[in-house]
């Protein structure tokens, strides 16, 4: 079976299960695990930041940082087809207890400097006023688009000159760097905090990286604690994240497999599929008459597995347990199933 339904499905290299085992260990809730204070130290020089904190999850790391950086009640803006809003369960109501304020990216998914001050809302008698602006790159719903630093720099732009903090969802901004060629931290200069994902390309078993200000990590780490998150020996899965730390330079793999894959599924009749910029490929069923889990099942029977992201729109998404030639042959699995 060839699974492409997502990043995250990668298994650990024998490096990753031998620095779990050799990992130098102690109580990381006293700060005294060597493996995990070396790994947040490496993990906010890359993003440019002061310091970082490991937590389990990406989502975790969102919430942290709506939690950290509003007061209840206030409003968040977000894309509105952002992961932090639409695949968090609404976490930002219930863990932070903002209101949320979305604004249309369009088809690459980045709100721009006017719609940020549009829809900003002053602090007064009556209205708790707009607290943070939530950001997201590569954008996933939108098929993993790169979005351009210069076009993060302004939308926060905008959103400073408002006094509002601006947070990236960077679950693969190491992508977006990746397809832009520029370092990861170029995508920071303007931001406040930024989350990204050592498992996904990186091809860590667990773990995300919160990178900000001292200040905002040290409140960062007591609301971490708050959900749950304060963890003990945990060198045993930040060892792997070490070392996924140093896998950025392959997600090029990645996207080359992702280009081939969607220019054979295009030759497809009936398919339409928007060009990857990173590892991510969305297809339309429609023309092909097919809905997308009609789709997906002739796919799953052929040996291929996807995920459906909309009634007639699938994922594949390509990563580094998947190679040229499971690419081509999941290419002509899926020609098959069609």
């Amino acid at each position: 079976m060839i699974d492409l339904r997502s990043d995250t499905v990668t298994k650990p290299s024998d490096e990753m299960r031998e620095s779990a085992h050799d990992a130098d260990v102690g109580d990381d809730v006293y700060g005294e695990d060597p493996t995990v204070n070396e790994l947040e130290t490496r993990a906010a020089e890359l993003m440019g930041m002061e310091a970082a904190l490991y937590v389990p999850t990406g989502t975790m790391g969102n919430q942290i940082a709506a939690r950290v950086h509003t007061d209840r009640g206030q409003e968040i803006l977000v894309e509105r087809e952002s992961h932090i809003y639409k695949w968090e369960l609404g976490g930002l109501a219930q863990h932070a207890g903002l209101q949320v304020r979305t604004l249309d990216g369009g088809e690459r998914g980045i709100p721009t400097p006017e719609q940020v001050k549009s829809g900003y809302v002053e602090e007064d008698a009556h209205r708790p006023g707009t607290g943070l602006l939530s950001l997201e790159n590569t954008h996933n719903s939108k098929g993993g688009v790169a979005i351009a630093p210069e076009e993060i720099d302004a939308a926060a732009d905008a959103a400073h000159e408002l006094g509002v903090p601006v947070h990236l969802d960077g679950a693969r901004v190491c992508n977006a760097a990746v397809a832009h060629d520029v370092p990861p931290a170029r995508f920071t200069e303007e931001i406040d905090s930024v989350m990204f994902c050592l498992s996904k390309g990186l091809g860590a078993p667990v773990g995300s990286m919160l990178a900000g200000s001292e200040d905002f990590i040290a409140r960062a780490r007591r609301t971490r604690k708050l959900f749950g998150g304060g963890m003990r020996q945990v060198g045993v899965l930040a060892g792997p994240g070490l070392l996924a730390l140093d896998n950025v330079s392959r997600l090029v793999d990645d996207h080359e497999n992702a280009r081939v894959l969607g220019e054979k599924l295009a030759d497809i009749d009936g398919l339409a599929v928007q060009p990857p910029e990173t590892n991510i490929v969305l297809v339309n069923t429609e023309n092909a008459g097919l809905t997308a889990d009609e789709f997906l099942t002739a796919c799953e029977e052929m040996g291929v597995l996807g995920t459906q992201f909309d009634t007639h729109v699938v994922r594949f998404c390509t990563h580094w347990d998947v190679n040229r030639g499971n690419v081509e042959t999941a290419a002509e699995a899926v020609r098959d199933a069609v």
